[in-house]
């Protein structure tokens, strides 16, 4: 019995990359055998992107839309809190008063 996968477009992902190991935050655009297609960011830098937002600099935070070969996947996870941490979608949105979906919106590359 085949079960569905329960990431959905539009849904607020962890991506965990290899070679070079890299974990990006971002809004799924897509899921397929070739790659995922998301909008986002590095997570390194979190800080650093929480300070751009709040000064209303949120265009310096390297907010990109990218497609990521699958061969480079590590794994990819739903955004969501855990063991009682709360998800980096609620910590950006607590920390710069912010809606993270709004943040992560390209209107033009959405699913309808």
């Amino acid at each position: 019995m085949t079960l569905p996968l329960p990431f959905k477009a539009g849904q607020l992902v962890v991506l965990v990359l290899k070679e070079p190991r890299e974990r990006i935050w971002g809004r799924l655009l897509g899921l397929e055998a070739a790659g995922i297609a998301l909008r986002g960011i590095d997570v390194n830098p979190w800080e650093e992107v929480i300070g751009f937002v709040r000064r209303g600099d949120a265009d310096l935070a390297a907010l990109g839309t990218r497609f990521l070969p699958m061969h480079r996947v590590e794994s990819l996870y739903l955004d969501e809190p855990s063991s009682g941490v709360p998800s980096l979608s609620e910590d950006f949105e607590r920390r710069t008063g912010r809606n993270p979906l709004d943040f992560l919106a390209d209107c033009s590359l959405l699913p309808e």
